[in-house]
């Protein structure tokens, strides 16, 4: 049987999970860093991974190394080059957290619009008179363009549909693939679809650059709401601080930054309309759980020939 190599803190749900199989042993480090886990890899035979990168030293050190089960559905942080090159298998849990992580950009939509950070600060200093510059808004009857339509992106457009907003999407994979039935109007370009938005959501994956950077956010309406639960760097930091200083941008909510924790000078945490969470959008007590016995499931499906190839990032070597 396997000797799994645990790096970062699991719910008990899936230790539990492990510790029920027959045979499975495991190494258990809480600690988010490669450095953390780098003493241990050799003796790996399947790694369950949470935030912390897998570089190619790591991969080249990982002798024993058969399989990789993120704790999670993104791998922007792993080598998957390096991966390929030994053959070995990257997976996902699935659809686990899209409730989650499309309920959060929901309420970063309603905290922005609201100017939550500025309501809570006025009474916190007795500035009650603040409520008169009627700065708070509505998402009744605004337009929320989604970019990237996949689950959390269709989720969020349920929820969006309820309060009442007019939603569109942009999803340049779905429009070559097949845009799924009785779904949401896409726009035919991110620019159209920035000039006709309210309020923007990011829910696509990381590219290689900014998909938002500062020629795109010039392309948005004036007074738009920014709202990312993706992935930090999707967004251009510095260009949003410098949109949102002009007030191009009228607020945003930020779940995740390209360098996690960011630091305390970072340009976002100087705007009280910026509502910023700690990379949280996904870890809710339900969601920790799923992810936690999904993850380690399929390191035991994999050693047993039953894995879902659905759940196999890099298929077909």
């Amino acid at each position: 049987m396997p000797h799994l190599l645990i790096a970062g803190k699991l719910h008990p749900a899936g230790l539990a999970t492990l510790d029920a199989a027959e045979g499975v042993t495991y190494d258990y480090v809480e600690e988010v860093s490669e450095a953390s886990y780098a003493p241990l890899i050799g003796m790996a035979d399947a790694l369950i991974l949470r935030t912390q990168p897998l570089s190619a030293d790591m991969v080249a050190r990982a002798g024993r190394l058969k399989l990789v089960s993120r704790h999670g559905v993104g791998y922007d942080a792993v080598d998957l080059a390096a991966l390929n090159a030994r053959r070995i298998p990257l997976c996902v849990v699935g659809d686990v957290n899209s409730v989650s992580v499309a309920e959060h950009a929901m309420m970063l939509i309603l905290a922005a619009t609201k100017r939550l950070i500025r309501s809570d600060g006025a009474v916190r200093v007795s500035d009650w008179g603040w409520r008169n510059a009627l700065e708070v808004d509505e998402v009744f009857g605004r337009r929320l363009l989604v970019l990237g339509f996949g689950r959390i992106g269709r989720r969020l457009a349920q929820l969006a549909n309820a309060f009442g907003m007019e939603v569109r999407a942009y999803d340049p994979f779905l429009q070559e693939r097949g845009w799924p039935v009785a779904a949401v109007t896409p726009v035919r370009s991110l620019g159209e679809g920035l000039a006709w938005a309210d309020v923007i959501s990011v829910n696509m994956p990381r590219a290689g650059r900014p998909v938002l950077g500062a020629a795109e956010l010039a392309q948005a309406r004036p007074g738009a709401i920014l709202v990312n639960t993706a992935r930090g760097g999707i967004v251009d930091e510095a260009a949003l601080a410098a949109a949102l200083k002009e007030g191009r941008i009228a607020a945003a909510g930020i779940d995740v930054f390209d360098g996690e924790p960011p630091p305390a000078d970072h340009p976002l945490l100087a705007f009280d309309q910026v509502v910023l969470t700690p990379h949280v959008a996904g870890l809710t007590r339900p969601a920790a759980e799923r992810m936690a016995v999904a993850s380690v499931q399929n390191v035991l499906d994999f050693f047993s020939g039953r894995i879902d190839p659905d759940l196999i990032v890099n298929k077909g070597f």
